[in-house]
């Protein structure tokens, strides 16, 4: 059974940034409520009823940014259903029009803050999560803010099929080194790394953001965490 969502959440950061293009805002208009996740406050969801062909495997990526990633997955992965969440208006846009550009129908998007989603979700329903270059808060003060936390670990780890991937990606060093703390502290997950180069090199199936692009050009190295999901008893 899935969990109770949450009554009140705080949300952080931006929703909007600069003013959209004419085209991208009226895919606000048109299709986002085509493939939107419908959720309801308390009430289960059936993921694999989002979509008109039903999924082999369900992926899910938190916070997608432009929607880049996303969309390289689902385009690769046709039998995959992608639900893809992001709080911030012009990366839902930006996924929009990958969407619409590449005839992908294969993602369903949530436009809020991925914890409604999440304890609306069943139990063992994905097989991979995404977790790309989160705002990393750096200071002290709001580190209640990362996602990377107990209570949403302890989210996914109800969400996640046995034997289940979980990738995180982050360029800044206190996210970096907090993250590591963090699934430390996890009898649930196990680090699949076995050496260096596990999380300095990019798989080959885990493209490259334009965040982390960007990163890379100012002379921040990303690291690439990848997670299974440890076997429940």
């Amino acid at each position: 059974m899935s969990a109770p969502a949450p009554q009140r959440l705080r949300h952080y950061g931006r929703r909007l940034g600069r003013k959209l293009r004419p085209g991208r805002a009226a895919l606000l208009e048109t299709l986002l409520p085509q493939i939107q996740i419908p959720l309801a406050a308390g009430k289960p969801l059936d993921p694999w009823a989002l979509f008109e062909r039903r999924p082999a495997r369900l992926w899910l990526e938190i916070g997608f940014g432009a929607g880049e990633h996303t969309a390289w997955q689902a385009e690769r992965h046709a039998d995959v259903g992608l639900l893809a969440s992001e709080i911030f208006v012009n990366g839902v846009a930006s996924l929009l029009r990958h969407i619409a550009e590449r005839k992908l129908a294969n993602i369903r998007i949530h436009p809020e803050d991925a914890r409604p989603l999440l304890a609306a979700l069943p139990d063992a329903c994905l097989e991979r999560v995404f977790l790309l270059h989160p705002d990393p808060w750096p200071k002290a003060r709001h580190a209640e803010r990362r996602f990377v936390s107990p209570a949403n670990l302890d989210a996914l780890v109800r969400v996640m099929a046995d034997g289940a991937e979980l990738r995180i990606a982050s360029d800044h060093p206190i996210y970096k080194l907090w993250t590591l703390e963090q699934m430390a502290k996890r009898g649930d997950f196990e680090w699949l790394a076995r050496r260096s180069r596990d999380w300095l090199i990019r798989p080959e199936d885990w493209p490259e953001t334009r965040y982390e692009h960007k990163a890379k050009g100012e002379g921040r190295t990303s690291l690439y965490l990848r997670y299974r999901r440890v076997p429940r008893n």
